[in-house]
């Protein structure tokens, strides 16, 4: 089934001007942050900051060479149309063609499932991430194993095959954020989209909160410095873009 029938529904209950709870959720005044750097210790070393822009909020900590990324990002559609824009079951095309190479950013190349049991399944996601390397652009092919569920709107992820990468794995879970409720809903915080349509009389709006773990670490003879800053820097800044891609496409897809 095509993914459009589906975002229609979502759009229809949710037109809106931009979404006021991404300056409730997310402090965005101040484009970065940063942490001051903490001593070196068997718990903690490298590097740690915070950036909070455009409703999205990033965590990044290295301990023993491997890379954790806390994210928590706000997008406009409900927990339905955020988990298909996630899990792309139809390996939609929406990521930005690249004006220099002239290919997506993220290439969907195929997608095969290899359990399912009710709302959730696993599948084997076969994608290309394009790159550059000082003139050098390519298309970084890899594979991932995906455990998703749809009722639940959360999946955990990890590589099947990637060049450079020892470790790439992580989850995401997508949330509903009760826009109007303040408003609609005076002092009672609803527990349920159920009691959200209860008391704002079926004109509350719904948007979702995306919170995503992401770990890596390449292999060994990657992991020294000058190529693990690069790796580590070029794999937060890909991923900061698709997520802000992510975002963007709610946004073409509510105002359509």
């Amino acid at each position: 089934m095509s993914v459009f029938p589906r975002f229609v529904g979502w759009i229809n209950q949710n037109i809106q001007e931009p979404l006021k709870c991404q300056r409730k959720i997310v402090v965005i005044n101040g484009n970065f942050i940063m942490t001051k750097r903490r001593p070196r210790s068997k718990e903690n070393f490298g590097e740690m900051h915070k950036r909070r822009n455009h409703g999205m909020m990033l965590l990044v900590t290295t301990k023993k060479g491997l890379c954790h990324m806390h994210i928590e990002l706000t997008v406009g559609l409900p927990p339905e149309g955020v988990y298909d824009l996630f899990a792309n079951p139809n390996n939609f095309p929406f990521f930005r063609i690249d004006n220099e190479t002239g290919r997506e950013l993220l290439q969907n190349k195929s997608r095969k499932v290899l359990m399912k049991d009710g709302p959730r399944q696993v599948v084997q996601l076969e994608k290309a991430l394009t790159y550059d390397f000082l003139w050098w652009y390519r298309a970084f092919p890899f594979t991932l194993i995906a455990d998703e569920n749809q009722k639940e709107f959360t999946a955990k992820y990890k590589k099947e095959k990637m060049m450079f990468m020892k470790v790439f794995e992580g989850s995401w879970k997508i949330e509903p954020l009760y826009v109007d409720s303040e408003r609609l809903c005076k002092e009672r915080e609803p527990k349920s989209r159920e009691e959200y349509k209860r008391c704002s009389g079926g004109q509350g709006k719904v948007a979702s909160k995306v919170t995503m773990d992401q770990y890596f670490q390449p292999y060994s003879f990657l992991n020294l410095p000058p190529s693990s800053w690069y790796i580590r820097r070029i794999t937060i800044k890909t991923t900061k873009r698709l997520l802000k891609q992510i975002q963007d496409a709610s946004i073409m897809f509510r105002d359509a």
